[in-house]
């Protein structure tokens, strides 16, 4: 079927399983999960799989062996794209990113040795000047307090260096317009704003898992 967006009653599922996150609750409300939330995400995903990637669903169960928070079941719908988009549902908002996200050390290594690179940092800086105008936001999941281990503390690019990933990332509020096409069109524009950074990790760090 074609993607029509999400009808209310998805805003309306999340709601309840952030004040219900308990197995009852999802059983009964199950067939809303399936046919208002994650029936309108593999449309979208297929969709938009010729031009950016095969997607996949992710489990909408959370690993909790190594956990302190016992809820059994994630508050958001999401897919990954098999060339490096994320797309989130919540209660709250519309979310999608993309980029780098935990690589390997082997790839962090090389990220950082490309932001060392004078004439490599100066793309990237300006491809991430041009996203920022443009309100995608370009971070780190995680940051080291300091200079990484080789690299002085005052480098010119210190901020960059710091940096355990490269995710860019823009969302916007729940309201109305998620029932309608508008999401799709939000994504892509987003998908293709980012492609040049995308376009630098390939050229000068190489492959990572999608960002989250």
């Amino acid at each position: 079927m074609a993607f029509r967006g999400w009808p209310d009653e998805a805003i309306e599922f999340f709601e309840g399983l952030e004040a219900d996150n308990s197995k009852p609750y999802w059983t009964a409300h199950k067939d809303v999960y399936e046919d208002c939330v994650r029936a309108p995400m593999a449309d979208l995903v297929d969709e938009l799989s010729a031009d950016f990637g095969e997607g996949k669903i992710l489990r909408p169960y959370r690993d909790v062996r190594f956990s302190k928070d016992k809820s059994p079941y994630k508050t958001n719908v999401a897919a990954a794209m098999s060339r490096g988009g994320y797309i989130q549902l919540t209660a709250d908002a519309l979310g999608v990113g993309s980029g780098m996200y935990m690589p390997s050390p082997e790839l962090l290594a090389r990220y950082r040795q490309a932001v060392d690179n004078d004439r490599a940092a100066t793309t990237l800086q300006q491809i991430i000047a041009a996203l920022e105008k443009k309100g995608i936001s370009v971070s780190s999941h995680e940051v080291l307090k300091t200079a990484p281990r080789g690299y002085p503390k005052d480098h010119p690019r210190i901020d960059l260096l710091r940096n355990k990933d490269l995710v860019c990332w823009q969302e916007w509020p729940v309201g109305p317009w998620l029932a309608t096409s508008k999401p799709k069109q939000r994504i892509v524009q987003f998908f293709r704003a980012t492609a040049p950074i995308n376009d630098w990790l390939a050229t000068h760090v190489g492959s990572s898992p999608p960002a989250r």
